[in-house]
């Protein structure tokens, strides 16, 4: 299901304790028929609480592991767009620089027109190009990018919210032209390494996961060994991981105050599953059922579905991976996202 996923200082730094409420809401999330779950939660004080439940692995019956690597499928746009927006900080390109500009001749053809689309359109969500990205196979970005370009836009530029993955992939490539490096070596060299995110790591066309890992099943297979696309949906990583990047985006570690300012001007998403929820640069807006709101990017692909919450001053954050779908239709999709909702808004209210 695609989505429809800090500085030493301040990684959390306090042993791992248990907190009954989010542990209650692992299990119940268990219960629904996934598979297994991994949940991890830092406080304002910056302690770290972990809840597991349900099997690493059906055949062994092997647990959850406390923090297991998982592919974080689309979490790994807010990767992308802090790079895209670090460069435009650096002056390296603007957010409103047609895509043309850096990917001539790339977005063309059944109307498609990247002379009229943006480097913000794509980071937004607002630039109306259609997604095909096959369920199975290895392809290069350049062929899912011609395979959208097949059809005819969802909607003019600018005019309406629809989730792209094209439009990602469009920034991955716009990002290896401007620095002249692949797109995975600077978030790397931005954000992983100055983090230090031991757990996070790109597998290239690599079908192997790095240990340790909660195998990844969808509708009875497993489905964890998989040979990803060249994107930052590929991205593998653990839930501190996550928690550390969320912590460091929204402490202002990552962005300049004026990159931060546009990441955070969001549009209304049209979605039952996302209810009230808004788009920045890369990242959700979503209300919190006890007031306030709150920063998240799920992502979910090949069994491994990622959700997560970050409060706006990056204080208080929670990361949740779960390793199996309880199927494919649309009901399935929204039980298991409520349940999902219901242990990050727990853990952030």
């Amino acid at each position: 299901m695609r989505l429809l996923l800090i500085w030493a200082l301040l990684a959390p730094t306090g042993a791992a304790a248990p907190v009954p409420e989010l542990q209650r809401h692992a299990d119940a999330i268990h219960a629904l028929g996934i598979v297994g779950a991994q949940a991890r939660f830092v406080s304002a004080d910056g302690r770290a609480h972990v809840a597991t439940s349900g099997a690493g692995d059906l055949r062994t019956g092997r647990p959850v592991p406390a923090d297991g690597r998982f592919r974080i499928a689309s979490a790994g746009k807010t990767f992308t767009a802090v790079v895209v927006l670090q460069l435009a900080g650096e002056g390296r390109l603007r957010l409103d620089d047609p895509v043309e500009r850096w990917l001539p001749g790339v977005v063309r053809g059944s109307g498609n027109d990247g002379r009229r689309i943006t480097v913000r359109h794509l980071l937004q969500h607002t630039g109306g190009i259609h997604d095909d990205i096959p369920d199975e196979g290895a392809f290069t970005p350049e062929q899912l990018v011609a395979r959208a370009m097949a059809h005819r836009p969802d909607a003019a530029p600018g005019t309406a919210w629809g989730y792209s993955n094209t439009g990602y992939i469009l920034l991955d490539l716009i990002i290896e032209r401007v620095t002249g490096r692949h797109w995975y070596d600077e978030v790397e060299r931005r954000i992983v390494r100055p983090l230090g995110l031991t757990g996070t790591s790109w597998p290239g066309g690599s079908p192997v996961m790095p240990e340790p890992y909660a195998r990844a099943y969808r509708l009875g297979a497993d489905v964890t060994a998989q040979s990803p696309a060249d994107t930052g949906s590929a991205i593998v990583s653990t839930t501190r991981d996550l928690n550390v990047f969320l912590r460091a985006l929204f402490g202002g570690r990552l962005l300049r105050p004026a990159q931060l300012a546009e990441m955070t001007r969001t549009v209304p998403v049209d979605s039952p599953v996302m209810p009230g929820a808004r788009y920045g640069l890369g990242i959700f807006q979503r209300p919190l059922p006890c007031g306030g709101t709150y920063w998240s990017h799920p992502g979910g692909w090949g069994g491994y579905i990622t959700d997560d919450g970050v409060t706006a001053d990056g204080r208080r954050s929670v990361v949740l991976s779960v390793n199996s779908v309880l199927g494919d239709t649309p009901e399935d999709h929204m039980r298991q996202q409520r349940a999902a909702d219901t242990l990050i808004e727990g853990a952030l209210c």
